[in-house]
């Protein structure tokens, strides 16, 4: 799910305040950690996850594309493009391959995602070895 920031409704428009807001843009049952990537042209993380429940990142994701275009590929077969200046919520079930330099800030519920990176560092350490 991925929306511009002009997308979403205006819930408050007064004194010089715009405040958008999206009900139901997802929902987190645990503590959350901060992230800010940077990512390269031609990153595809998939490669990374093969191993996890659906060769898929276990964990859900909410943030705010900077820059760039991804492609993110769900265990479903869908497919969405994001671009910089969009929202987003990626379900559990995912992939990313970026096709434009990316940055990106995001929230994702810290044990979930803890393993998703962890199990990411050791295909990595088993590929160069």
């Amino acid at each position: 799910m991925h929306a511009t920031t002009r997308e979403l409704p205006i819930a408050l428009n007064a004194a010089g305040a715009t405040v958008r807001h999206q009900p139901g843009f997802g929902m987190a049952s645990a503590s959350l950690a901060a992230e800010h990537l940077s990512l390269a042209a031609g990153v595809d993380i998939a490669p990374l996850l093969r191993g996890l429940e659906g060769d898929a990142c276990g964990a859900a994701h909410w943030g705010y594309l900077l820059s760039g275009r991804l492609v993110v590929s769900y265990i479903d077969g869908s497919t969405e493009t994001c671009a910089g200046g969009e929202v987003f919520h990626w379900p559990a079930g995912h992939s990313v391959r970026v096709e434009e330099d990316a940055e990106l800030v995001m929230f994702s519920p810290a044990a979930e995602h803890l393993a998703v990176m962890n199990h990411m560092i050791s295909t990595m350490a088993e590929m160069s070895a």
